[in-house]
């Protein structure tokens, strides 16, 4: 990817539980869209694996595939994080392109 990460990430802390929320600037193309002036097939090309480490530990993993939406949006709790720790989140897809983005906890 570029320099500038696909991955935005938030997180709030409330009463011990992290809420952290995942949006990845990502095509996800299926592979049976057609472009409108040629009528050319878009190649397949989606996100399969993303992965979330919270101090060098994976607490989230899934694997997806095509039919999740352009720019997917994730979001899940953390239980037992603190301020300071770091959070690691990571995606890669079927044509190996990935992006990983790490932040402190505030």
């Amino acid at each position: 990817m570029t320099d500038k990460s696909s991955i935005k990430i938030r997180t709030k802390t409330i009463d011990g539980i992290t809420s952290v929320s995942v949006m990845m600037r990502h095509p996800m193309e299926t592979g049976r869209r057609k472009e409108a002036e040629s009528g050319a097939v878009i190649p397949m090309q989606h996100i399969q694996q993303v992965t979330c480490q919270l101090n060098g530990e994976t607490v989230m993993s899934a694997v997806i595939g095509a039919g999740i939406s352009t720019n997917p949006f994730f979001s899940f709790n953390l239980q037992e994080a603190n301020a300071g720790d770091i959070l690691e989140l990571s995606w890669r897809d079927n044509l190996d392109n990935s992006d990983t983005i790490k932040t402190a906890l505030k």
